[in-house]
């Protein structure tokens, strides 16, 4: 019986395939849309163009690594998170390319969100939780979220339910401006980890308290950015900024998810591969009995289709 699964992840900087089995991962790749320096992203339409570039080959590579009974089914992210109006351009090239990959081979087709994948992929690397009930903080470039998430060993990741987040910048926006201001690429965050040293008798920046609004609680992360900015500008070692911006990043996270009970929490997304975030952000919550850390590998937080994947192998078991 056939028992791989490829999924494909065409996010709005990183195109990424990945094949799993039952005895895990053979094979992933991703390739980055180029961003010119000094830039803090690309348009669209860049990366679709990027995209439908890229992926074919990507594609062949997988499929060099498969006999044609292995393949049991592409699964595909169609948009970014999993509510109806959740929408990216870049997320139709790898829809319509696994459409046409199942078409063609007669495997069927699983649709999944992004999001859905990053929480998938941080439960592989990190090795679980694998529990009713946990708590998931998604944190990238384009989302910054604390979830309550669902798992079933007959069906896998279920039922996202939003509990709070960022109401301006999401933390991985902060973190790759502030990392450009600073001279690094985009994106930011591995440059800005390799910049910083941190010093103890360097003022933090300041972190607003979580505010309760519309159902949920949320962050900011503009008041912080305005203010590295204004460090940067009167000359601040950039070693020190870019420690500030690490730290405020983990204490608001913190601060976030300490509205509520402790319990399992999954970090996912590219900021939870930022290891001096996710030093200061366990010390902040471990202060607090109850709380249980999960943290994937980096390169399973970064953008990629291993969770995508893993959501189809989920279907077939």
């Amino acid at each position: 019986m056939p028992t791989a699964v490829l999924g494909i992840d065409t996010s709005a900087y990183t195109a990424s395939l990945a094949v799993v089995d039952r005895a895990g991962i053979r094979f992933q790749q991703r390739l980055m849309v180029p961003v010119a320096g000094g830039q803090r992203g690309v348009r669209p339409q860049v990366a679709v163009f990027a995209h439908l570039r890229g992926v074919p080959a990507l594609i062949a590579q997988a499929l060099e690594r498969l006999s044609p009974t292995d393949l049991a089914l592409v699964a595909v992210s169609t948009r970014p998170r999993p509510v109806t109006d959740s929408y990216l351009p870049s997320f139709e090239v790898g829809h319509r390319l696994a459409e046409v990959l199942a078409l063609s081979l007669h495997v069927p087709l699983v649709a999944t969100t992004h999001q859905e994948g990053h929480i998938r992929a941080a439960m592989v690397g990190a090795g679980g939780p694998y529990r009713e009930r946990f708590y998931a903080l998604h944190a990238s470039g384009g989302t910054t979220e604390l979830l309550s998430a669902e798992w079933h060993s007959a069906g896998g990741l279920a039922k996202i339910r939003f509990l709070g987040g960022s109401d301006d910048l999401y933390a991985g926006q902060f973190v790759d401006r502030v990392g450009v201001r600073l001279g690094g690429p985009f994106p930011a965050g591995p440059y800005l980890e390799r910049l910083a040293t941190p010093d103890s008798d360097y003022p933090p920046l300041p972190v607003s308290l979580p505010r309760y609004h519309d159902g949920a609680w949320w962050i900011s992360f503009s008041g912080p950015e305005a203010e590295a900015g204004r460090r940067i500008e009167r000359g601040d070692r950039p070693a020190l900024v870019a420690a500030a911006v690490e730290a405020a990043v983990a204490d608001a996270l913190a601060a976030l998810a300490g509205k509520f009970r402790a319990g399992p929490l999954l970090l996912a997304g590219g900021v939870a591969a930022n290891q001096r975030i996710r030093n200061r952000l366990s010390a902040r919550l471990l202060e607090r009995d109850g709380w249980e850390l999960y943290f994937a590998p980096p390169e399973l937080c970064r953008d990629n289709a291993v969770g995508v994947a893993y959501m189809g192998r989920d279907r077939i078991q």
